[in-house]
């Protein structure tokens, strides 16, 4: 892996192994509490990712213990008002057509669920919460979390978590589908390193195209997503040397 490279503000850390570009939230002290530097060079170093053709996943975590409290509130509500942040980085991770994988190792709340809840999929250390506290402290939620929350988890499960601001721990979030996978803390990153590279094997074009599809089709009618996925295959060229070469045996392990 390159060495890694702070952000301007240096509260992001952005490492590079091979197709994989690694995004560290580095503000331990603040239990990476999401500052505007921080946002803004997150903003930065997800679109840089997105536009070099040599990136093929995204792997978005913390530096221990949390993976970040949300929103820097102490930043926000003794500096001057701000104007309403545009992007935010939950819009832009939604925007990305390379893969981001969450790899949340530990608190996870508010702000920063939201930007959980914007990548691909998430896997969670053993040690992981996740909360919103929007409502609990007289804020409405603005980067996604009535409409991504409820997707993932359910209507019901959403009210409550929404309404109370109690935290789940990471068995809950796997039983109710807020995480795809649960580790050992220590075996985050080795997994989460795992699933990048097995991306990276994937046809680049086909990994892009399914998340298009994806995407396009949350929420929408069978017949809208169908009808998405059969133009989607006319227009596919494919290539039977290169399949041929992936199908080997080992070739697409």
């Amino acid at each position: 892996m390159d060495a890694a490279t702070p952000s301007d503000a240096g509260e992001v850390l952005v490492e590079r192994d091979g197709g994989t570009v690694w995004l560290t939230l580095d503000r331990p002290a603040a239990r990476n509490a999401l500052s505007e530097p921080m946002r803004r060079a997150l903003r930065r170093a997800l679109r840089k990712a997105d536009t070099d053709p040599e990136v093929t996943a995204v792997v978005l975590t913390g530096r221990d213990p949390a993976f970040s409290g949300g929103l820097d509130l102490k930043e926000s509500l003794n500096g001057k008002p701000a104007a309403r942040e545009y992007p935010d980085p939950a819009q832009v991770l939604r925007a990305l057509r390379v893969p981001v994988i969450c790899a949340v190792n530990g608190a996870c709340y508010t702000g920063a669920l939201e930007i959980a809840l914007s990548c691909s999929f998430v896997l969670a250390s053993e040690r992981a919460t996740f909360a919103d506290t929007h409502a609990s402290i007289g804020l409405l939620a603005g980067w996604g979390m009535s409409a991504l929350l409820p997707r993932a988890v359910g209507t019901r499960m959403a009210r409550q978590m929404m309404l109370t601001g109690e935290p789940i721990g990471a068995a809950e979030a796997l039983r109710t589908g807020l995480v795809n996978e649960v580790l050992p803390h220590e075996e985050l990153i080795p997994r989460a390193r795992e699933v990048a590279a097995r991306i990276g094997r994937a046809h680049p074009g086909a990994v892009r195209t399914t998340l298009d599809l994806l995407d396009s089709g949350d929420g929408v009618s069978l017949a809208h997503a169908l009808a998405a996925e059969t133009d989607a295959k006319l227009r596919w060229r494919s290539d039977p040397a290169e399949i041929t070469r992936r199908f080997k045996p080992g070739n697409a392990r």
